[in-house]
């Protein structure tokens, strides 16, 4: 796991605090640092601080979405709707606001492995909706025969709505599906992966007619 945090006294308390739950951490305390170690080095997850004294936490993120899909989770003082938000749309999986538990980090962090690693549910060889060629087995997406580069969560999201075409998905059971937890009741994490999705798999993004919105229920996918 890779740790990026500037603050030392929070570097050493997430760091044994992460040990004792039995991972093995990293740190950087840039994010140059961070991006040069990625660059060397495959890791797990990255926990990734808002606040840097170089680099921003944002751009950051945008930078490790250009070449990788790895889990990444921001980790921020930052409680703004605003910046959780945009930290999401840079690419982040996840987020947690400080203070807060390290047994609840180590329980999210531990879900969004077992969904990045773990083999789904018994699925068809592909699936088919509209323009979109979708092969859970291989973990790809084809939008008009072209690949579409999705990060694990945009595929993920994907295929629970895939494996219910044309029926309307909670925002909540989405969020049990695909991140694997009760995230009481903060749907920003669903609406803002499939506004990211649609950028990707809809023709027209702000026109969208196979990922749609269903106000008040959640979404659907559909032909």
């Amino acid at each position: 796991m890779l740790l990026v945090e500037d603050d030392v006294a929070v570097q050493r308390v997430l760091t044994l605090a992460l040990r004792e739950e039995g991972f093995d951490i990293v740190v950087a305390s840039t994010g140059t640092e961070a991006l040069e170690h990625l660059g060397r080095n495959q890791v797990d997850v990255v926990l990734l601080d808002l606040m840097l004294p170089d680099v921003d936490g944002l751009e950051v993120c945008r930078k490790v979405r250009q070449s990788s899909d790895v889990p990444l989770i921001i980790v921020t003082a930052r409680t703004d709707s605003h910046d959780v938000v945009a930290g999401l749309e840079a690419g982040a999986d996840d987020y947690v606001v400080k203070p807060f538990v390290a047994k609840v980090l180590a329980a999210r962090v531990r879900a969004l492995l077992r969904r990045a690693g773990a083999p789904g549910e018994t699925e068809p060889s592909a699936v088919t909706v509209g323009p979109l060629e979708i092969r859970p087995a291989e973990a790809v997406v084809l939008r008009d025969g072209a690949q579409v580069a999705l990060t694990r969560t945009e595929f993920q999201l994907l295929v629970e709505l895939a494996r219910r075409t044309g029926e309307v998905v909670s925002r909540t059971d989405l969020l049990q599906r695909v991140w694997g937890y009760d995230y009481l009741g903060d749907g920003r994490l669903v609406d803002v992966h499939v506004r990211r999705l649609r950028g990707k798999v809809e023709r027209d993004p702000g026109n969208p007619r196979h990922l749609l919105t269903v106000r008040g229920l959640g979404y659907k996918l559909v032909a």
